[in-house]
């Protein structure tokens, strides 16, 4: 096991800054992994910072994880409230996993409100803009050192 926290942000956070600012914010994908690379620095763990439309290379990430990840911070986006595949290999991983959503979901569209990765996640933070990401990588790091 390391000290390394895998990162992984779903479809459409690429287009952060650009896509609904209203509702996400103008910070962008870059803007998020600088926030999270220093906070890491900060924290003295390590961070493996991931994006991907795909499902499928979401879950292989996660199964990847086990036993090499002190633990996962997650931002499924549109997979968060579709996917009990993603939910399934959560599962499978043995370590701390934080949920994280820039925006609140419980003010979003009904159909936004289920979270499947919650059932699987060790908390959840949501509404925050990125500062969520910091939040949540502070914790992992508080349990990942013991």
């Amino acid at each position: 096991m390391t000290d390394t926290i895998l990162i992984i942000n779903g479809p459409n956070l690429d287009m952060l800054g650009t896509r609904q600012p209203e509702v996400y914010g103008h910070d962008t994908l870059d803007d998020v992994e600088a926030l999270c690379r220093r906070t890491a620095q900060e924290e003295g763990v390590e961070i493996d910072f991931r994006q991907s439309d795909s499902e499928a290379e979401i879950m292989k990430w996660i199964k990847e994880a086990r036993g090499t990840r002190a633990g996962i911070l997650i931002n499924p986006a549109g997979f968060t409230s579709t996917s009990i595949a993603i939910l399934d290999s959560l599962l499978i991983f043995e370590g701390p996993i934080i949920e994280v959503h820039i925006s609140p979901l419980f003010r979003r569209d009904a159909f936004r409100h289920l979270s499947y990765v919650s059932k699987a996640a060790t908390a959840k933070i949501e509404g925050f803009g990125i500062r969520g990401y910091e939040f949540a990588l502070r914790k992992l790091a508080e349990l990942a050192r013991g």
